[in-house]
C-alpha cells in the first residue's frame, strides 16, 4: 500500500536535495541581468591556467610546469603578446575571441596567509578578515540590490557567500534514480489535500521537470556528464525561469594541486577540462539570457611560482580570475603585471598581487544588481573605500 510516508522515502532522491523557500524564487523576467559566481576551491594555479609565456622569467621559474608558447606543441592559446590560456581551455578561448571573456591576472583578496579555510572564509564573507561575519557578500548584495531577484546555490550545500538574511534556494543532483512518472502521478492525489506536504511535493515535481535531460534526473549521477558540468547546466535552467532566481553560486573543489600537477592526466588537467566544458554548458543552457549574464570565476589564492619536489605547487598568493558572459566587455587581459624576476615575487616565492578581487566583485554587483556605491563600501564589503570598482568591464 502506498502511503505518504512511503512516498516521501521514494521521493528522497528528488526532494531531499531541494530547499525551496516560498520567497526564494523571487520574480524575474527574461531579459533581466543575471550573475553567476563560481568558486574554484583549493587554490587555482593561475600561472598554469593563464601562463605568462611572454615574461622573460616564466620558463625558468616554472620549470617542468611551464606551458609552451603559442604555436608550439601543447602550447598556450594566445591571448596577447604576454599571456595565453591553458591548451585545455579551448571553449573559453573562443569566448575570449568573441569578446565575452576577460582575463584578470595577479588578483588576490586582502588575505596574505596560506590557510584554505581562512582564505575561503574571508573571500566569501566580504570583510577584511577571516570570520569577520556570518553572512556572505553575495547574500548581503541581494538585500541591497535595486534590481530585485532571488539566489540559488548549486551544490551539496549553500556556500557562505550566499548565506544571510536574504532568502535563497538550493539544488543538488540526486544520487538516486528519479521516480517513474507514473508513480508520481499516483502519488499526487495523496498530497493534494495535505496543506503541510503539498507545496514541497509540487516544488519537487516542478524541479523534476525543470532538470529533465540535464544530468540531474532520469538516472541521477549515473549519467556521463562531469559533476561541475551538471551544476552549470542546472544553473542556466534555473536562471532562465520566468519566476526563477537571478543569481547563482557554484562550488568547484579539488584545485589543491600539491603533487603530480603536470600532464593531461593530472588533477589540474581534469579540472580545467571540467571548467571549460562547464562554461560552454552554462552558455548553452542560458540561451538568449547569456547576453545579459556575467559569470565570475575566482579562487581563494594562487600557488607558488616554482614547482615543489612533488611535481606540484604549494599554497601561494595572487592568481588568475575570469569574467565571462554576454554582458562582459571582454577580449582583453586586465593585469598590472608584477613580473617574475627575483625581486618581483611576494615573499620570494609567490606571484605578487596587484589587483584586489573586490574591484571585480563591486563592478559586477553594480552592473548586474544595481547595488549602489555607498552600500558596496559600507555593507557588502565593509572598510573597502579604497578599493574602486573596475571601470568599463561590463555593459550598461
Amino acid at each position: 500500500m502506498t502511503t505518504r510516508r512511503n512516498a516521501l522515502l521514494t521521493l528522497g532522491g528528488l526532494a531531499a536535495t531541494l530547499t525551496f523557500p516560498s520567497l526564494a524564487l523571487a520574480q524575474g523576467t527574461p531579459g533581466e541581468r543575471r550573475l553567476v559566481f563560481v568558486f574554484l576551491r583549493g587554490g587555482l594555479d593561475g600561472l598554469s591556467a593563464v601562463p605568462a609565456y611572454g615574461d622573460p622569467d616564466f620558463a625558468r621559474r616554472r620549470g617542468e610546469l611551464a606551458i609552451a608558447p603559442p604555436g608550439e606543441v601543447n602550447g598556450a592559446l594566445k591571448l596577447d603578446g604576454t599571456f595565453g590560456l591553458h591548451p585545455l581551455l579551448p571553449e573559453m578561448h573562443k569566448l575570449y575571441g568573441a569578446g565575452e571573456l576577460a582575463v584578470l591576472h595577479a588578483v588576490a583578496s586582502p588575505y596574505r596567509e596560506r590557510s584554505h579555510f581562512d582564505a575561503q572564509n574571508l573571500l566569501e564573507n566580504g570583510t577584511g578578515k577571516p570570520y569577520g561575519r556570518d553572512a556572505g557578500w553575495l547574500n548581503v548584495a541581494l538585500g541591497e540590490a535595486a534590481k530585485q531577484g532571488g539566489g540559488v546555490a548549486l551544490g551539496a550545500s549553500v556556500p557562505l557567500v550566499l548565506r544571510g538574511s536574504a532568502p535563497v534556494t538550493s539544488w543538488s543532483p540526486s544520487v538516486m534514480p528519479s521516480p517513474a512518472p507514473d508513480l508520481l502521478g499516483r502519488l499526487e492525489p495523496l498530497y493534494r489535500g495535505d496543506p503541510l506536504l503539498v507545496r514541497p511535493f509540487m516544488s519537487a515535481l516542478e524541479t523534476q521537470g525543470l532538470m529533465a535531460g540535464q544530468g540531474a534526473g532520469g538516472g541521477g549521477m549515473a549519467n556521463q556528464a562531469a559533476p561541475f558540468v551538471v551544476l552549470a547546466q542546472a544553473a542556466g535552467r534555473f536562471l532562465t525561469q520566468a519566476n526563477g532566481p537571478r543569481v547563482a553560486a557554484l562550488d568547484f573543489g579539488g584545485w589543491d594541486t600539491h603533487a603530480n600537477q603536470a600532464g593531461d592526466l593530472g588533477p589540474l588537467a581534469r579540472n580545467l577540462r571540467q571548467l571549460d566544458r562547464g562554461m560552454a554548458a552554462l552558455r548553452a543552457s542560458l540561451g538568449p539570457a547569456w547576453k545579459d549574464t556575467v559569470v565570475l570565476v575566482v579562487t581563494e589564492f594562487g600557488r607558488t611560482v616554482a614547482p615543489n619536489g612533488s611535481r606540484g605547487t604549494d599554497h601561494g598568493t595572487a592568481a588568475a580570475a575570469f569574467a565571462l558572459g554576454g554582458a562582459v566587455r571582454g577580449g582583453r587581459v586586465i593585469a598590472q603585471w608584477p613580473g617574475l624576476g627575483d625581486r618581483d615575487l611576494h615573499e620570494g616565492r609567490d606571484l605578487r598581487p596587484t589587483l584586489d578581487v573586490r574591484s571585480l566583485f563591486k563592478a559586477a554587483l553594480a552592473a548586474q544588481l544595481g547595488v549602489g556605491e555607498a552600500a558596496l563600501e559600507s555593507k557588502v564589503f565593509p572598510d573597502s573605500r579604497g578599493v574602486r570598482p573596475l571601470e568599463g568591464l561590463f555593459n550598461g
